[in-house]
């Protein structure tokens, strides 16, 4: 059997299908700072942790292709023996927390091992150093067990470069849903070795030092609102600002740039909840009321950033999609069953309650399903159409296609639909005062 940090034949396949698939999953997959994975020396890849096996999966495919990263994952996924042969094969080890029971915890010293193991052989680890998942864009605490592995393996070099940690931010367009954007920021690597003469001299204030640094770098490369108190207040600011801050910084429109926005509105935000403590609170019950009388209205914020909206644009806006549902409706039969069999599996089979799980288990069915429906569809589609073979192969390649199509097609019907209720309360006070919310709260960020 081969070593788990090894790239097999395989597994370079599959590699390559998840690489094609993933890409595809997300509207636009964004990868900034490439440039700062180093080669042929040993690094921990770093990220924070909202989306399960995504977060993993688009690490693998946002490195460099011959780079075959062995992650850290939850112990209690490893109990069915089948999933475990198949984690191994995706390149996972199982790490063990307190609720897995404490007789288990002492396992985490051969796992450590071979993680060391891992890296002596200069080949990548990846492990997400706040341990648990969550679903709020925060930085969360962050664990020691990745320190323990660094400065374990770095002891032999002492205070000479040898393993690097790379924060990874990973910023979602929508936890649970696909057909958003992701962004992957690869920040400057960190060297164990500038710590490891505190490390020798004191472990614990090397180790504090190290993670400080490290939940530092990952607050810069993510979206981060750092805030017990006030998050949903952070979050409605965030979005209702992000626009006319990116247009005050004269930035060209862009997923990049709206991200960099954000960012510069949670520090922001920050500064505020930390030195105007009345202004957070009146920030607070402003967002509070705006977001009241949105699900009232049952609209969102990008649709009152352009209202009110020229008759004629909603005109042309309806033929348009009028014109096109045909190519939606074929794209939602076709693609029916590939997209809603993981769905009704996620629900009915596996009974998965926690949102987080979402997408990752959407995205690995859809792995099975779509080739196997696509390729079931065809059949059928051949035997009873008698077509000529290049006709049964544009059919084939069609039904992704139009799938896409119907996917959009869907998005910018929501948003018409959304445009003509927001022209409907053009005149009431219901949205005359979420309008004056919404300047107020922009105000007292930007001010």
């Amino acid at each position: 059997m081969s070593e788990i940090y090894e790239s097999t034949f395989s597994f370079s396949l599959v590699k390559k299908y998840v690489h094609f698939t993933l890409r595809r999953f997300f509207s636009e997959f964004i990868v900034i700072g490439k440039e700062n994975i180093p080669a042929d020396v040993p690094v921990i890849f770093a990220p924070n942790h909202n989306n399960a096996l995504i977060d993993a999966l688009a690490i693998h495919v946002a490195a460099p292709e011959d780079l075959p990263i062995v992650f850290l994952a939850r112990a209690d996924i490893f109990k069915n023996k089948t999933v475990a042969k198949f984690l191994r094969f995706c390149k996972m080890m199982p790490a063990f927390r307190m609720r897995d029971g404490i007789e288990n915890l002492e396992k985490n010293n051969d796992v450590f091992t071979k993680c060391v193991n891992v890296l002596q052989h200069k080949k990548p680890l990846g492990i997400m150093p706040e341990g648990n998942q969550g679903e709020k864009r925060q930085i969360r605490p962050l664990l020691k067990g990745i320190f323990r592995i660094a400065f374990t393996a770095q002891e032999n070099h002492g205070i000479n470069p040898y393993v690097k940690i790379i924060p990874v931010g990973i910023d979602y367009g929508d936890f649970t849903k696909s057909q958003k954007h992701i962004i992957l920021s690869f920040g400057k690597p960190i060297e164990v070795s500038d710590y490891m003469t505190e490390f020798i001299e004191n472990p614990v204030k090397a180790t504090n030092e190290i993670r400080n640094r490290l939940k530092n770098d990952l607050s810069n490369l993510t979206v981060n609102l750092a805030t017990e108190t006030y998050y949903d207040c952070y979050e409605t600011a965030t979005e209702v600002t992000n626009r006319t801050f990116q247009k005050k910084t004269k930035q060209t429109e862009s997923t990049v740039s709206l991200f960099v926005a954000q960012q510069r509105i949670a520090e922001r935000l920050i500064d505020i909840e930390r030195n105007e403590p009345e202004t957070i609170l009146l920030l607070d019950t402003m967002c509070k009321e705006y977001n009241t009388l949105l699900k009232k209205m049952n609209l969102k914020t990008p649709i009152l950033e352009n209202a009110p909206y020229k008759p004629l644009s909603l005109i042309l806006e309806f033929c348009c999609l009028f014109i096109t549902s045909i190519l939606f409706i074929s794209g939602f039969i076709l693609n029916f069953l590939p997209f809603f069999t993981p769905v009704f599996l996620r629900k009915y089979l596996f009974k998965t309650q926690y949102s987080g799980f979402f997408c990752s288990l959407h995205y690995g069915l859809g792995l099975i399903t779509f080739p196997f429906f696509y390729v079931l569809q065809t059949i059928l589609f051949s035997t009873f159409t008698g077509l000529s073979w290049w006709l049964v192969f544009v059919f084939f390649m069609f039904q992704y296609f139009l799938g896409k199509f119907a996917i959009s097609w869907n998005s910018r019907t929501k948003k018409f639909l959304a445009k003509l209720r927001c022209e409907k309360y053009l005149k009431s006070s219901l949205l005359n005062r979420t309008q004056e919310l919404r300047f107020k709260i922009i105000q007292l960020v930007n001010s």
